[in-house]
């Protein structure tokens, strides 16, 4: 696995772009809430970290992780610079699971192929909730941390391009 070794939440900060004037779009889905709050968490916190200002963070909220990628849409026509995407998929007895990892996955892949807002896909797809827990602010460290890092990454680099 890529995270056993790697703690999602170390970054090196003297390598992350001033984020001062930038403003970003979190959306977060409902379902799998204990997780996908922990992963909001970790976003916000790294965020603030970076000097990003509490009034420049737009948080809305989603049923579930199906519902990220319309949110996210609606959410790049903000004047944000970076739009970070908040789930938790865990694997249940049906093919659910698969239906809604593959449409998410490729709804944000659409939407930053489309759009010039990158959106930050930070949606976890486990197979039980100790692997979700792990990566929302668990042993492996939290992977909202991560993706807010990401963010910040991608709107230097459309501020640049």
């Amino acid at each position: 696995m890529a995270t056993e070794n790697k703690n999602l939440s170390e970054y090196d900060k003297t390598t992350i772009p001033n984020a001062s004037k930038f403003r970003f779009g979190i959306v977060v889905s409902e379902w799998n809430d204990s997780i996908t709050e922990s992963l909001y968490q970790g976003a916000y916190e790294a965020l603030i970290d970076n000097g990003v200002l509490p009034n420049n963070i737009i948080r809305w909220n989603v049923p579930g992780s199906f519902e990220l990628i319309y949110g996210s849409k609606k959410m790049q026509e903000q004047m944000v610079n970076a739009v970070i995407a908040i789930g938790s998929v865990i694997q249940g007895e049906t093919k659910h699971f698969d239906f809604v990892c593959e449409a998410v996955s490729q709804g944000i892949k659409d939407l930053n192929v489309m759009r010039d807002v990158p959106v930050i896909f930070c949606v976890l797809t486990d197979n039980t909730l100790a692997q979700a827990q792990a990566r929302s602010g668990g042993k492996h460290g939290n992977k909202g941390t991560e993706a807010a890092i990401a963010a910040i990454k991608m709107a230097e680099l459309r501020k640049n391009s």
